[in-house]
């Protein structure tokens, strides 16, 4: 049988649980895109040093953990110029929706945000049709 669903779960975990950690000690929602935001458009010069921890330790920990895993096939195109883009679409997508998967679809759904919840809706149908025409219609992944 086939365990890789069990770092789905594990990993389901940790970010449920670090955001419930980040809103009990901090008072708000761990949105990743508006902790970045809040950087970039100045918004959270109050909170600069709290926000730059968080992004450091998106950043690092993966590459904390690398050592501990010979090879992990991430099916990731090989295309770099595909991935940039889909990055800045991404990027677009999560200040277009005033969030991102793990404010609206993480922390707003676990706190029954309707808000949160048709914003998952929406990105997650997105996606899925993101895929259908970029790998079966375009054939570009």
């Amino acid at each position: 049988m086939e365990q890789d669903w069990i770092w789905g779960l594990v990993g389901g975990l940790i970010i449920g649980l670090a955001g419930a950690v980040y809103l009990l000690v901090n008072g708000r929602i761990m949105g990743a895109s508006g902790i970045i935001g809040g950087l970039v458009d100045g918004s959270g010069r109050s909170t600069w040093l709290e926000r730059v921890a968080f992004i450091a330790g998106l950043v690092l920990m993966p590459a904390l953990l690398v050592p501990l895993y010979s090879e992990v096939d991430t099916h990731l195109t090989s295309n770099y110029a595909l991935v940039a883009i889909a990055g800045i679409l991404v990027g677009v997508g999560t200040r277009l929706a005033n969030g991102c998967t793990s404010g609206h679809g993480v922390c707003g759904i676990s706190r029954f945000s309707l808000r949160g919840m048709v914003a998952t809706v929406f990105y997650i149908g997105a996606g899925g049709l993101a895929v259908v025409v970029f790998k079966h219609v375009l054939g570009v992944i």
